[in-house]
């Protein structure tokens, strides 16, 4: 839920008329409120009416709302009340975004002073691919061995490429005894074995000398615990 920047501690839809009525006047329109199942109409000469829906909060309701709207027309506005704290303007990035796909436009209203600010216009989206993220996304899938995660699991615990080798090198110190990190690479296949170990991100491992290493107590422990599916 999100805080709101004003005193009250319930806002009303009706606190956000006056200001979106005064903008949209400000740009030329005529506005009315409650025309038909609609909160807000405003028309511009011959152009296409612009709708506004009023809430109180960001909600599934008011997406919903939005939606059904643009069967009458492209502009429809959402309107709440701008929200405060870091997870209310977190929360209002993410809904931004969202209204953007959906070809809607999101107003806030900060109730204390009635200040309004467009965050997006209605309008087709098409969203940004990330080159770099899907390449990073593909090389953990074809470096990932089997499918050791249940989908929907929290990301806690969840297992990845990274520990997949990591748990290779541990098993290989655990059978063999502390090695060259070499000697591991070649005998697990891990390429990046000797970094790893350095590296040490889980404190499974202990350099005991140039090039050697060996196996922590943690990384012992780590591995008895081991969930079966990763003791194959």
């Amino acid at each position: 839920m999100w805080g709101y920047d004003h005193d009250m501690s319930a806002p009303r839809e009706t606190e956000l008329y006056d200001p979106v009525k005064t903008f949209l006047e400000g740009q030329g329109y005529e506005v009315k409120s409650e025309v038909g199942t609609v909160d807000v109409v405003a028309m511009r000469g011959d152009e296409p009416p612009v709708i506004v829906e009023l809430k109180t909060g960001f909600t599934l309701t008011l997406l919903h709302q939005g939606i059904a709207r643009q069967g009458l027309c492209d502009a429809v506005y959402l309107a709440v009340p701008r929200p405060k704290g870091v997870q209310g303007l977190r929360q209002l990035k993410g809904n931004v975004a969202l209204c953007r796909r959906l070809g809607l436009g999101l107003i806030t209203v900060r109730l204390r002073d009635g200040h309004l600010e467009v965050h997006c216009d209605p309008g087709p989206y098409q969203p940004r691919k990330s080159g770099p993220r899907l390449a990073r996304l593909l090389r953990e899938f074809a470096r990932r061995v089997g499918d050791p995660n249940t989908g929907g699991a929290m990301r806690a615990g969840l297992v990845t490429a990274y520990r997949q080798d990591a748990v290779l090198c541990a098993r290989h110190l655990s059978d063999h005894g502390a090695s060259k990190g070499a000697a591991v690479a070649r005998a697990t296949g891990v390429v990046r074995a000797t970094a790893m170990m350095r590296a040490d991100h889980y404190g499974w491992f202990e350099r005991l000398e140039q090039g050697i290493y060996g196996l922590t107590p943690k990384g012992r422990a780590a591995l008895d615990a081991l969930p079966h599916r990763l003791k194959e």
